[in-house]
């Protein structure tokens, strides 16, 4: 017992290297609001662009979205950090990291927000046109807000993985929580500073697990 509590609780590298991930925390908390802000936003006005049934923006939209669906985000990461020098751009691991996990985020919003609304009753635009809403006004009014309610559980779940996804910015040099645990951990040859790292998370996330729980139940209905 006494070499776990050593190993993964020592109070000695708690109180040394506790202060650092604490900053680490603050830095993918910081990540996490823009990437998952970017997300939503793009992905929203990617959808709603698609509604529109431009058969030559749709494609590109489409692309996009598989592309960065299909590809795992660290290799998007990594290709971006050392492609983008040898383009003559050169940004940040932070930027580099926002930008990439956006995208994800956007390309999954969008394909979930376009599935809910395509579940929309064709009735409910026929309906929504024949009050004098022009086609722009029935999307922003009657069938976006009945397709958010709809993909509030898939939507919700990608967040706490797009949490989670920030981990990967270790890889570029940016120095959130986990990439300050590592450190920790090779200067002190001890474990804790992972279970800090894991303390750190569970603090994040689980709040954020238990109130998309509360989303999914509130806004749990059914289209008919």
């Amino acid at each position: 017992m006494n070499t776990i509590v050593d190993n993964f609780l020592n109070p000695e590298i708690l109180v040394k290297y506790g202060p650092s991930i604490a900053i680490g925390m603050l830095e993918t908390v910081r990540l996490s609001v823009l990437v998952l802000a970017t997300g939503f936003f793009f992905g929203l006005v990617m959808a709603s662009i698609r509604a529109f049934r431009n058969r030559y923006v749709n494609f590109f939209i489409v692309v996009f979205a598989d592309i960065f669906r299909a590809l795992p985000p660290l290799v998007l990461i990594v290709v971006m950090y050392f492609g983008l020098p040898m383009l003559g751009v050169r940004l940040s691991g932070f930027a580099v990291a926002w930008i990439t996990l956006g995208c994800v985020m956007t390309a999954f919003t969008e394909e979930v927000l376009w599935a809910g609304m395509k579940s929309i009753p064709k009735g409910q635009w026929d309906a929504a046109r024949s009050t004098g809403l022009t086609f722009t006004e029935s999307l922003a009014f009657v069938i976006l807000p009945q397709a958010v309610r709809i993909v509030v559980p898939p939507l919700t779940s990608r967040v706490v993985a797009t949490v989670k996804n920030t981990a990967l910015a270790s890889t570029v040099a940016v120095p959130e929580m986990l990439s300050r645990a590592g450190e920790a951990l090779a200067e002190g040859a001890n474990t804790t500073p992972l279970t800090m790292a894991a303390v750190g998370y569970l603090v994040l996330l689980l709040p954020l697990v238990i109130f998309t729980r509360h989303l999914e139940k509130r806004y749990a209905w059914s289209v008919h």
